[in-house]
């Protein structure tokens, strides 16, 4: 195959460079080149929707995932349950639909910056949830009682908050008697 039979296809190597804006044969490299998967533009506006949030506006919805998925359903007894032992229930695809989403968290912990050890718990936590999640039974009662969403939004907000991200949701203070 000759350079002449690629020109519209691939670029040949060392033809121009893909971070200069052209491929070498006269086509310009666009910002959007995949236009036509994205029809109503929903990358670009994500993107800036995701750009302008503070880690005060991030954590809450995190916050709020996990109530959903982990604790929003009150059993008799005062247990709690969430959607995540609730799909859990579906066979196989219910667990997998649970830790996608549940991934979701881990996703933006790194976005916000997270070190890749703290990434790392998180991920294992999602897994020990989707992998065991998955088992007939009694993958559905540790559903119930692993509360991996609660526990990657606990770890993500103390690093926050150590690192000066965010501000403490607690103070901690030394109450002291004065006489």
């Amino acid at each position: 195959m000759t350079s002449s039979q690629t020109a519209g296809r691939v670029p040949p190597f060392g033809a121009g460079s893909f971070g200069s804006g052209s491929f070498g044969n006269g086509a310009e490299f666009k910002e959007n080149r995949f236009a036509q998967d994205d029809a109503f533009g929903l990358r670009a506006k994500a993107g800036q929707a995701m750009a302008g949030s503070t880690p005060e506006q991030v954590m809450a919805r995190l916050e709020l995932l996990a109530h959903i998925l982990d604790t929003a359903i009150l059993l008799p007894g005062n247990r709690r349950i969430g959607l995540d032992a609730i799909v859990g229930l579906i066979p196989v695809i219910g667990d997998a639909i649970t830790t996608a989403i549940s991934s979701y968290i881990v996703w933006e912990a790194r976005r916000l910056g997270a070190p890749r050890w703290l990434i790392a718990r998180m991920a294992a936590n999602v897994a020990i949830d989707g992998v065991i999640g998955a088992v007939p039974l009694v993958g559905d009662l540790f559903d119930a009682a692993f509360k991996a969403n609660r526990r990657n939004v606990q770890l993500l907000r103390k690093h926050l908050e150590r690192s000066g991200a965010l501000k403490p949701g607690v103070i901690d203070v030394t109450a002291t008697h004065l006489d």
